[in-house]
């Protein structure tokens, strides 16, 4: 499974692109230069069962983690995500 990062301006996306067709996506905002907040997150049902939800949550941690941000959870499966997964806390806006 590709996941993909878009960025226009203030707004980004991971996404999950199979041909044209997008299973899954978790959009964020940029909050100045050290924060982003996880709004949406949005997973096709052809994806049941493979854990595509937390592999975008992953990919913004990793972002997160690469670029010296953290992140703030708005989306409540991505707050559940980082709630049931304490080895990525770390990123968490406090």
């Amino acid at each position: 499974m590709e996941i993909k990062q878009i960025e226009h301006g203030s707004k980004g996306a991971f996404l999950i692109v199979e041909g044209s067709e997008r299973l899954g996506e978790m959009t964020y905002s940029k909050a100045g230069d050290h924060m982003i907040i996880i709004d949406h997150t949005e997973v096709s049902d052809k994806l049941r069962g493979q854990s595509a939800g937390k592999k975008l949550v992953l990919q913004a941690v990793e972002y997160a983690r690469k670029n010296n941000i953290k992140i703030l959870p708005l989306c409540p499966f991505a707050k559940a995500t980082f709630d049931r997964t304490p080895e990525i806390q770390d990123v968490l806006s406090r």
